[in-house]
């Protein structure tokens, strides 16, 4: 039990930061024009059990946020997941988000580039531009961010299995715009165990992956300190039909298996450690989505010094990206997708998300047209500048159900990450990298995370024909007055220009150095003393070598991974 001395002792520790750090100008107030304090907590003289799991906002073990000023230092970064068609039509929707007010990109690619497959490869076919962006090489990267200098602007990129080469493809266009490479600043997805887990988007067998990550780890800790190498995302987890609990303890493990890769690396975990980020939905049920997020950063923050042996708090750090649900959103009467969106963002600002995408009323049925693209964006607004939601840090702390359901996410998660390593042969047994990865690579192989996935996704969609849980315009209240939306439709046309663009880029450009950089990039891959391969596949990005032709390179010697199917 925390004493009132151990209490005040700790408000005082807090208020001596807060002085200290910088504020936003900004009316801190209610709409009533009443002040408010920055933090709340127990009464003067108070004593409160456990209150030391719960503490003050910038302090170990973090459950009530980052900093000790919460959003009145810096609000979340509004960040809008943007990608359809072409390069061209995808920047024209960029600019029109960073003058919205967008603080920052989100780059979402088509199903080839994520598959790793150039636009004229007969997988790709029909496929084009249709669920994000088409970028088949470097060139395409230039125009996507034609016109947006990249050294001032933070850019987050979802793609995992060929990460690397896409990730040298910016680092190639930014080059190309004089920036200082060292001064970038954004996030790159990278997470294959999720791949492997839930969202099915693989190009290697996961040791060859672990291989690729190390090195970007490695090189991004060395050459760009500020980008973010590693987003674990559990979003994709969650779309899957994961509970909460399952999201947040899969996510975690996973992230725990790159700490353990940094690790393996001889890397520092206080140099590389603040290099991660992680990447959670929010649900509809708003306040276990904020216990979510609340237990996240605690169990981090300890799993990191207890374990890791972190001692710096930027290592013991969760930051994290927010997603609202995709899979919440129905085709069925979807004007009520524009309040689902609002409960969701709102569960993750009380829960202390760092960014956050908001998703469209239409995305069930198409991409975003403009129109919803800007109500998305405006729900964000609204929240950040009407609500007062970012007046106090963790409002709802203290609160006894707040509390209990984040206490029990986290006992949950325990639970689930002790079965992990038990899979992986437990924690005396030898692991090459380390007994969370194992546990998770061994999971993988077995199917226990697809398996469990789907038992749970199976039970709520009993629950939901049944009637014992509801959806507004599915199976309540299913009738309604409002008619068809319109929506964004790709052009086939999109698919035969870029196929036509990319024919004559490979005719233009130096077909020699295209060789001589892929033959090099082989070279090292065959060779488990080859180095870090980052550097040979910037070389290839840098001469025009498409997406396709660096990750067939690479599958030379990595070999291809067919998932063992499992009922």
């Amino acid at each position: 039990m925390a004493t009132s001395e151990q209490i005040v002792a700790g408000r005082d520790r807090w208020q001596r930061r807060y002085d200290s750090a910088r504020k936003r100008e900004a009316d801190f107030s209610t709409l009533s024009g009443q002040e408010v304090d920055p933090v709340y907590g127990p009464p003067e003289g108070a004593g409160i059990p456990g209150f030391e799991r719960i503490g003050w906002p910038g302090e170990f073990p973090f459950t009530r946020g980052l900093h000790p000023t919460g959003y009145r230092g810096r609000p979340w970064t509004i960040r809008q997941f943007a990608g359809f068609g072409n390069a061209r039509q995808t920047n024209e929707r960029y600019k029109m988000i960073l003058e919205a007010g967008g603080g920052g990109l989100s780059v979402a690619f088509d199903m080839p580039t994520l598959m790793g497959y150039d636009s004229d490869a007969p997988f790709a076919l029909g496929e084009v531009g249709h669920c994000g962006v088409a970028v088949d090489s470097t060139a395409d990267m230039d125009v996507l961010f034609d016109g947006i200098p990249l050294q001032d602007t933070t850019t987050s990129m979802t793609i995992s299995g060929p990460a690397v080469p896409a990730f040298c493809m910016y680092l190639a266009a930014a080059e190309r715009q004089g920036a200082d490479l060292s001064r970038l600043n954004g996030t790159l997805q990278t997470d294959i165990f999720k791949e492997y887990i839930a969202q099915k988007e693989w190009l290697y067998p996961p040791e060859p992956h672990l291989r690729l990550i190390g090195d970007l780890m490695e090189y991004c800790a060395e050459n760009i300190p500020a980008f973010k190498p590693l987003s674990v995302s559990g979003y994709h987890i969650r779309e899957a039909g994961a509970t909460a609990a399952q999201e947040l303890a899969f996510t975690l493990a996973d992230g725990f298996g790159y700490v353990e890769l940094g690790l393996s690396r001889g890397l520092d975990v206080n140099t590389f450690a603040p290099g991660l980020s992680f990447f959670f939905d929010a649900h509809i049920d708003f306040f276990e989505e904020i216990a979510k997020f609340r237990a996240a950063r605690r169990i981090w923050a300890r799993w990191m010094r207890d374990r890791f042996g972190a001692t710096s708090e930027k290592a013991q750090w969760l930051r994290f990206h927010t997603q609202t649900a995709g899979v919440s959103l129905t085709a069925q009467q979807p004007y009520n997708n524009v309040v689902r969106t609002a409960v969701e963002a709102l569960s993750a600002v009380l829960g202390g998300t760092n960014s956050l995408h908001t998703n469209a009323l239409d995305e069930t049925l198409a991409l975003p047209t403009e129109q919803s693209a800007e109500i998305a964006l405006r729900t964000q607004q609204v929240l950040m500048e009407e609500t007062g939601v970012a007046n106090v840090a963790d409002p709802l702390g203290g609160s006894y159900y707040l509390e209990a359901l984040t206490d029990r996410m986290e006992a949950e998660a325990e639970r689930i990450f002790a079965r992990i390593i038990a899979m992986g042969g437990g924690e005396e047994a030898e692991h090459a990298i380390g007994p969370v990865t194992s546990g998770i690579l061994a999971g993988i192989r077995n199917g226990w995370f697809s398996s469990e996935i789907a038992e749970s996704a199976f039970r709520y969609q009993q629950a939901l024909e049944k009637g014992d849980k509801r959806i507004v315009g599915v199976n309540t209240a299913t009738s309604t007055v409002s008619g068809e939306v319109d929506i964004l439709r790709i052009s086939h046309e999109v698919e035969r220009d870029q196929v036509a663009l990319l024919g004559r880029r490979r005719e233009e450009r130096d077909g020699a150095a295209v060789r001589a950089a892929l033959d090099r990039l082989l070279a090292a891959v065959r060779d488990p003393a080859g180095g870090n391969l980052v550097p040979l596949i910037l070389d290839a990005a840098r001469a025009e070598a498409t997406l396709g032709e660096i990750c067939r390179t690479m599958g030379e010697e990595f070999g291809t991974y067919v998932e063992d199917p499992r009922f």
